[in-house]
């Protein structure tokens, strides 16, 4: 999907996307326009639109001619099922994986992240 690293305006399509998410732009609501983006994150106006032309492709955002750029409905479940696919990419398929070539079994690998989790609470 979007990475938080690499071009600009891929950046800013995931910090987008990420705010899309999190619930700071709710579905049916306008977010800023792309020369707002390319102000506030000072970078070239063409860079923020195709930034937001990507989440556009998606169907995240849709254009209202002459008014704005609003969230799309559903657009937070989208990018949520997007974002678990490319959880499952980058970063279980290497923990399985690597956990295989350490002879890790499933039970110890479940153990290993219990414990981790309460070291995290």
């Amino acid at each position: 999907m979007f990475v938080d690293e690499g071009p600009a305006f891929q950046r800013l399509a995931a910090k987008i996307a990420d705010e899309i998410v999190a619930g700071t732009y709710p579905e049916g609501t306008a977010v800023p326009s792309a020369t707002d983006f390319a102000v506030f994150h000072q970078m070239n106006p063409a860079t923020a639109s195709k930034g937001v032309n990507l989440l556009v492709e998606l169907g995240a955002l849709y254009k209202k001619r002459g008014i704005g750029m609003f969230v799309a409905d559903g657009a937070r479940d989208l990018l949520r099922s997007r974002r678990r696919e490319e959880f499952r990419e980058r970063y279980l398929k290497p923990l399985l994986r690597e956990a295989r070539y350490l002879d890790i079994d499933d039970a110890e690998l479940h153990h290993m992240i219990d414990e981790k989790q309460e070291d995290e609470s």
